[in-house]
């Protein structure tokens, strides 16, 4: 990508809480156009296509290369999707997770679990399916021998977007796919997985209307909703400068734990992992060696267990705000990784990814429609599948904060089975390829 105007993090940053000030300035007007247009656009969305546009303008980047006074290309990328995945995330995770009430959680019931699954085995025909198809119009798209064989490429799809980034690293090693060309099979991962995360956010706004098409029991999320914001009111309070403080306390608090904690649990496990002699097993459980996964759990663990304590009066102070405001932060970064006109550098591998993420949907639209299960559970359960820790949860808290913390388990269920449940859609996607 060429360099953009603007190449300065703090400068960006500026710019993405500009976008973001301007998105709730004109959701909050009354009358007139916005008013119409936020009935139909969701703010949560805008805040990640805003982003994106001004990548596709070139003001702002994820990465872009630039050359030195002796002609060498360097390769440049923003920090700020790194801090805000790594310090926000967890801090909001612990915000919003402060006045769980965990029995209400475990109360939402089995329908949570099957749509999950749902989502995972949407991702495992998918893949193969789409090949097929793919195959049958561009056969030389799906192609090639060796390492450079597409479906070796495709398995590291298939690890993240059942897992996570540990996921799709351990395919990547699995099936050894010619590394020089990984490049495209992340830029695939990107634009699908993040279409897709809009498309879901664009149904929150309407996920009345899709409900009750689905004739869904809404009962228990709605129970769940109703019980935090009671609490909410009974111990709501003006914050005082002492109440900010010790929130910031608890939030970078348990961020630092979790990392202190996640640094040394990572390098352990994976050296457990190593020993390991199935290697069957040992791909399996290759997600305990990932930091990101060690600190996501830790945070969530550590708010869970001060829920039981005076310390989640502090959503009286307005934490789960705080926390959502950090959401938004996250999610313009994620937006800012997209630039929308580079979806036709590749158009073959773009259109097995969207084959593919439609074979997903249709299967959950299929499902929920069957068990009557709400919009919530078919978008949760697919991002925890498809977007993991990191996007799990900005999908769950839209629907309301509350509920970041049951994006953040189901994702967990997708660490663990996503190496294996990715190999298998691996050998199908062979078999589909004539590997």
């Amino acid at each position: 990508m060429s360099e953009p105007l603007f190449t300065n993090d703090t400068v960006v940053f500026g710019v993405l809480m500009l976008a973001l000030g301007l998105i709730f300035y004109t959701e909050s007007l009354k009358g007139g156009f916005w008013e119409k247009f936020y009935k139909i656009v969701p703010g949560l969305f805008m805040a990640y296509m805003l982003p994106a546009i001004l990548t596709t303008i070139g003001l702002i980047a994820p990465e872009w290369t630039s050359a030195n006074d002796t002609g060498d290309v360097i390769t440049h990328k923003t920090n700020l999707y790194f801090v805000a995945s790594r310090y926000l995330l967890p801090a909001a995770l612990v915000l919003m997770t402060l006045s769980i009430d965990l029995k209400a959680v475990f109360n939402l019931g089995w329908k949570a679990l099957i749509m999950f699954f749902t989502g995972t085995i949407g991702i495992v025909i998918g893949g193969p399916i789409a090949i097929l198809i793919i195959s049958a119009i561009s056969p030389e798209t799906v192609g090639g021998e060796g390492p450079d064989a597409v479906w070796r490429g495709l398995s590291t799809l298939a690890g993240s977007w059942i897992g996570g980034g540990a996921n799709q690293t351990a395919m990547l090693e699995i099936y050894g796919y010619n590394q020089a060309e990984y490049g495209k099979m992340v830029f695939v991962d990107i634009v699908v997985a993040n279409v897709w995360m809009a498309i879901l956010l664009i149904g929150i706004g309407k996920r009345a209307k899709i409900n009750k098409w689905l004739k869904a029991d809404t009962s228990s999320i709605e129970a769940l909703k109703e019980k935090v914001s009671s609490f909410t009111e009974s111990v709501k309070r003006n914050p005082t400068v002492t109440d900010l403080m010790l929130l910031a306390a608890i939030a970078f608090g348990s961020v630092s734990a979790a990392h202190y904690l996640a640094d040394h649990l990572a390098p352990y496990f994976g050296k457990v992992v190593s020993g390991i002699e199935s290697q069957t097993l040992k791909n399996t459980f290759t997600f305990l060696d990932s930091t990101f996964f060690w600190m996501i759990s830790i945070a969530t663990i550590i708010a869970i267990i001060l829920s039981f304590t005076k310390a989640k009066n502090f959503e009286g102070a307005g934490a789960s705000k705080f926390g959502s405001v950090f959401i938004y932060i996250l999610v313009a970064t994620i937006g800012m990784k997209i630039d929308i006109a580079s979806i036709f550098d590749n158009v073959g591998l773009i259109g097995i990814g969207f084959i593919w993420m439609t074979i997903h949907a249709i299967l959950l639209i299929i499902v929920a429609k069957l068990i009557r299960a709400p919009y919530f559970f078919l978008a949760v359960g697919s991002q925890a599948n498809v977007g993991g820790a990191a996007s799990a949860p900005i999908v769950a808290s839209a629907f309301h904060p509350s509920l970041a913390t049951v994006g953040v388990l189901l994702a967990v269920f997708g660490y663990a089975v996503g190496t294996l449940a990715a190999i298998g859609c691996t050998i199908l996607m062979q078999l589909a390829a004539g590997g």
